[in-house]
This record gives C-alpha cells, structure tokens and sequence, in this order.
C-alpha cells in the first residue's frame, strides 16, 4: 500500500501549522515503512491500493478527492480547520465564517475518513453532521528535530542582543486577534525589563484594524520577527525563558509541541482545545485572563513557578512523528484500506495494536 499526500496548494499553506501538517505526515509514514508517491495513481491496481490524504479546503482540493476517488484510491480528508478558528482571523473572516463552514463540511463530505487532531475539533466537526468516521490523531512533533540544544539557545540569544540574565519571552503565529496578540503586546506593556519576541506574520491587506493598532502602539520591548525558519525557530525555543501561547481558538497547536519538545516552560490561554492533554501544573501554566497571564508570567519568569519541562517533553514524546506513523496505520486498518497481503511488516504490526483513535 502506498500514500499520496496531495501537495496543491502548499505554497500557500506552507508557513502555517497546516503546511507543517503536510511534512509531519510524510515524516510520519515514512517511519511506519509506509511508501509514498508523489502523484494520484493512474486507474488501476496501484490506484486501488493507495491513500490520498487531502490537507487544505482551497479549492484544488475536493477535485483531487473526485480524481482519487473516480480511479480507485481511498481519501483521508484532515479537519485542520473549523469555522470557530477562522473567525477572528483574518479581515472580513467573521462575515465570511458561516459561508466558510458550509463549505468545510463540503469538502470534508469527500473524504472516506476524516482526521482531526483533537478531542475538541473532533466535537466541533461532529456537530457539522458531516457523515463520515471522524477519528483524533495529533499532527505530531518531530522529537529528534524540536529538542533541548543549549548551543542553540546560545544562538538565539546572540541573535537577538540578550545580555546575560536578560529576560526573554516568546509567541509563534500569524497576526490575529485569535492567536492573541493584542494580549501579547500588553504583558510587554506590563513587564518593560522583559524582551517580547512575536515570530510569524500576516500579509498586510489581511490585517484587522485591531491588529494594525496593537502593533503600532507595541512598546519598545516589543519586536516582530516576522517569519523564520524551523533551524532559527528552534533556537528560539531553546534559548527564550517562557513561550507564551495566547490563541483563544485551535484545533490543536503545533507550536505548543514544538515548544513543549525543547522544554521550554510554557503559558497557554486555558481553552477547551488543551482540556484532555495539557495539564495545567504538570505539562503546561494555564491562564484565563490578562491579569492572571500577567502573575503567572511574572512567577514563571521569576522562578517561583517549576518549570514542568519534563511533564511537557513527555506530552511532546508521547505525540513523535513515530507514535503518529503507527496510529495512521491504525486507522487505515480500522478504515478498512490496508490488505493483508500487501501489508509490509511494519504495517502489519501497527494493525495488531488496538486502534485508540476514534473518540
């Protein structure tokens, strides 16, 4: 059995979770001894014994799905989005949002499967009546990469001018309101001794006007990297003192593994998403409001808080691109797409371990 992972669209995606979605997949499967192609089999046997995963809603996406689906292949549709965490975003998202899951649920229909990273988005798409299996399975960390590394935390800090014993706090996403941001600028407002550090972007013209406001008024401790590459994010994680997650909606958050991977002491808004994964005081420090983030940054950043750096390893450990290439299987065979006969031994074990995917 061989997998495709339909690439339309990744330009477009390829600087958000979803583009990291994609190369985590192949990642995955590729340690599981599952092959991949590069295109949709022509009709055929080859056809009949191949997955197509589909990640992104543009709309290249449900016509690869009928292609797939008219020469034989079986479709893994992954629920990365949900209409909640498209609002908010970007400008105009909110008046858009009802037309957006409307078509979701479109494009999510073409799968055979539909894969969801959480517990919480797969209760979302489960309320969409979308009438296909819906499993939860993280996107998964890549634990060899994403890994306690003091040289390059020393890299990092030289980068960016931290004198010695200077404090350091750090956020990972696009410019939205949803990922928090405006909350982000104020704790710097709060905290003028700490260096704030946001990396990631939005193109201009998808700005909210709140947006543009916060960051014109960011003070002075305040910078915006921009966009980076995994190598200088790393770093980032590796050598800042708290990575502070603010996002008010996810369906997971991959750079919460990341972070929770080089054990970096970790801030998220105590949302439902983390409710059955991330404990507050043992992997994570959970906060609800700005003046409760702004206390336990201050403990945290102070040391009067643990670090929870091995409770947050273990959660990222627990999630490693291995762990996911054997789920996947997992649920191909739940799925019925594996035959026995073509099942290459790793598969073949995979598929004796009970499946755990479906909630």
């Amino acid at each position: 059995m061989s997998v495709c992972i339909y690439q339309g669209g990744y330009d477009t995606v390829r600087k958000s979770g979803v583009g990291k979605a994609l190369e985590h997949q192949a990642a995955a499967l590729k340690s599981a001894g599952l092959p991949l192609v590069e295109e949709i089999p022509p009709a055929g046997p080859e056809a009949k014994a191949c997955v197509v995963h589909l990640n992104t809603v543009l709309p290249g996406a449900p016509l690869a799905a009928a292609r797939a689906h008219a020469r034989g292949c079986k479709v893994v549709y992954y629920g990365h989005s949900t209409m909640e965490d498209f609002r908010n975003s970007f400008c105009g998202s909110n008046l858009l949002a009802p037309l957006f899951k409307r078509w979701l649920i479109f494009c999510y229909r073409q799968g055979d499967v539909v894969i969801t990273p959480s517990v919480y988005s797969r209760r979302i798409l489960m309320g969409y009546k979308i009438g296909r299996p819906i499993y939860t399975l993280s996107n998964g960390i890549d634990t060899d990469f994403f890994k306690p590394d003091p040289v390059r935390g020393a890299r990092f800090r030289e980068r960016y001018g931290l004198a010695e014993g200077q404090k350091c706090v750090i956020s990972v996403g696009h410019w939205m309101v949803r990922k928090g941001l405006p909350d982000f600028v104020e704790l710097a407002r709060r905290m003028p001794q700490v260096r704030f550090i946001w990396f990631g972007q939005t193109d201009a013209p998808l700005l909210t006007e709140e947006i543009r406001t916060a960051m014109e008024a960011a003070p002075g401790n305040v910078l915006f990297a921009g966009f980076v590459g995994a190598d200088e994010l790393c770093d980032a994680y590796c050598g800042a003192d708290v990575f502070a997650f603010l996002s008010h909606e996810e369906t997971e958050g991959i750079v919460v593994l990341e972070a929770l991977a080089c054990g970096i002491p970790t801030l998220v808004r105590d949302i439902p998403v983390y409710d059955n994964w991330l404990e507050d005081g043992k992997s994570v420090y959970k906060a609800s409001s700005l003046e409760e983030f702004a206390s336990k940054l201050r403990d945290m950043l102070d040391g009067h808080l643990p670090s929870l750096r091995e409770g947050g390893m273990a959660v990222a450990e627990a999630r490693s691109l291995r762990q996911i290439g054997q789920a996947l299987c997992r649920i191909y065979a739940s799925g019925g797409f594996l035959d026995a006969a073509k099942m290459s031994p790793e598969e073949a074990r995979a598929q004796r371990k009970p499946a755990r995917s479906r909630a």
